[in-house]
């Protein structure tokens, strides 16, 4: 045989192999994204796919993944495709399939076998630790593809044989919930499938290093787009629910739109509306940022700039991390017991400001603490250079070049106060009916101290957190609270949003001063 045929028949294998894996981790990526898909819609019996009943579409798929999965691997150690696996499997991956080779004896030996704890304990065990010792001395082309093509297999072999199917239902002795397989289904889709598209793309990289990050990059990438479209799914979610109550009576020219211009009413008649609750909100964040951001800043430079002591910076900081990670009913229960009292035993806007203003607090001090440090040494020696003083050069030069990470932590602390319900319910909460609090026009100057007083900051008033879960939960809305419920909801996004879109672009404009 001449080396210009051989060089085509390589060339060829290789072509072939790529197209392969490449076209595997396509369907199996596929199979997890309908499994996704089939999830949200809850698919009964006779939804369809694509012309296809939606248990066998994913039984199909499942089995075309497994198929390719085992011609790769297999392919690969007879040495029919040209790769570089390792000797042996890596530990995580045998870890991994080894557990899932245990739940699986586990459930047969008990849901279908109906033997007790006495035997599936043992047999999930010996089923794992066998498993797991089976993959780990195995070649890497094997113990990548073999695994998770077994797996895809056997599911679809369960699905088609309809083991799993329309009418099953599985009902743990042990539990009070039951599975169906409207959901438990699309469920092993999406983890086959994950796995699928995995070992596809590690073969692809044609196994050892390059595979192994090939793979790992796969698993990281449907991750992201796996965030990124449960983010969109429930924002779409949200509103298919509350679009159509939210908008009720809207009208462009002249504008009206009634559910966030007016005051909240139980009349039939007239159009509910949330504006007291959103002017509520809207005090609530700013205030709640007046209180904590500059907090937060000037306790950064200090740690940063001017203290030497390492103590100290080692108590703020397990301080810090501490109360972000408390729960908010704890810091409503705090404003309840301490601050409530001291304002007329009564809740108030102001309580309300100052518990969401200690919310914020430590995810500000946090992300202002690592912008600061980011800010090149060569901005304060240049500075120093030039014989400006220390502040100034704080306040001029590391102070705006920060303002970018300053301002993103800020957007994310608001992110999550704006929609607190717990604290508010406990410190601020009001009535549903109430007018829109008017801050600005309730101070008042005294000759007596405190010499400005401003009694709206005083008074209890509704927020958006509030009113959703007064009509959801309390159904104080009547017949139509769950309606009135989602386009308060949607309102809420819309305004948290309005945050961050400021936000955002405060931080465009520091950027933008930043490289002027």
């Amino acid at each position: 045989m001449s080396d210009a045929y051989k060089t085509r028949i390589v060339a060829s294998t290789t072509q072939g192999y790529g197209f392969l894996t490449a076209a595997t981790a396509g369907v199996a990526t596929l199979v997890a994204v309908l499994g996704c898909v089939g999830i949200v819609r809850a698919s009964p019996e006779g939804t369809l796919f694509a012309g296809a009943g939606s248990y066998d579409l994913f039984a199909a798929l499942l089995a075309v993944v497994g198929v390719g999965l085992l011609v790769a691997g297999l392919g690969s150690a007879t040495g029919r495709f040209e790769t570089d696996p390792d000797e042996w499997t890596t530990a995580p991956v045998a870890l991994c399939f080894g557990s899932i080779a245990g739940i699986a004896a586990a459930l047969v030996a008990s849901e279908t076998l109906g033997f007790g704890s006495v035997v599936w304990v043992p047999v999930g065990l010996l089923a794992a630790l066998g498993g797991i010792g089976a993959i780990l001395f195995s070649r890497e082309d094997l113990g990548t593809t073999v695994p998770p093509a077994a797996l895809s297999l056997g599911v679809a072999a369960v699905v088609f044989a309809d083991v799993i199917g329309p009418g099953w239902l599985w009902e743990p002795a042990n539990l009070s919930g039951a599975f169906t397989p409207q959901v438990v289904v699309p469920a092993l889709s999406i983890v086959c499938g994950l796995l699928g598209a995995w070992s596809a793309a590690s073969a692809h990289g044609r196994f050892g290093t390059m595979g192994r990050q090939r793979g790992a990059r796969m698993l990281v990438s449907l991750n992201a787009f796996a965030m990124i479209a449960v983010l969109v799914v429930l924002v779409l979610f949200i509103v298919q629910r509350g679009f159509a109550p939210a908008t009720q009576g809207f009208q462009l020219w002249p504008f009206e739109w009634p559910f966030v211009t007016n005051n909240f009413s139980f009349r039939p008649e007239r159009v509910t509306g949330i504006y007291p609750a959103i002017v509520g909100t809207a005090w609530v964040v700013v205030g709640a940022v007046f209180v904590g951001v500059p907090l937060a800043v000037g306790s950064a430079v200090f740690l940063t700039e001017y203290t030497d002591n390492r103590r100290l910076e080692q108590i703020v900081e397990v301080a810090t991390n501490g109360l972000w990670s408390t729960p908010s009913v704890v810091f409503g229960l705090f404003g309840y017991a301490f601050l409530v009292p001291r304002f007329g035993n009564s809740t108030s806007i102001l309580a309300g400001m100052l518990v969401l203003g200690f919310m914020l607090l430590p995810l500000a001090l946090i992300t202002s603490r690592e912008a600061i440090k980011a800010v090149p040494d060569e901005y304060r020696d240049a500075s120093a250079a030039l014989g400006v003083s220390k502040w100034q050069t704080t306040k001029s030069v590391v102070v705006p070049a920060a303002a970018p990470g300053i301002v993103t932590g800020v957007i994310l602390g608001v992110g999550r106060i704006a929609g607190e319900t717990a604290p508010i319910l406990l410190v601020m909460a009001g009535g549903l009916r109430d007018d829109a609090p008017n801050v600005l026009g309730s101070f008042e100057f005294t000759s007596a101290p405190p010499y400005v007083a401003n009694d709206a900051l005083l008074t209890s008033a509704p927020t958006l957190p509030y009113q959703l879960y007064a009509s959801i939960t309390a159904g104080v809305s009547g017949e139509n609270a769950e309606a009135i419920g989602w386009a308060t909801a949607l309102v809420l996004l819309l305004v948290v949003l309005s945050f961050y879109a400021i936000g955002i672009g405060t931080r465009a404009y520091f950027r933008r001063r930043l490289h002027q």
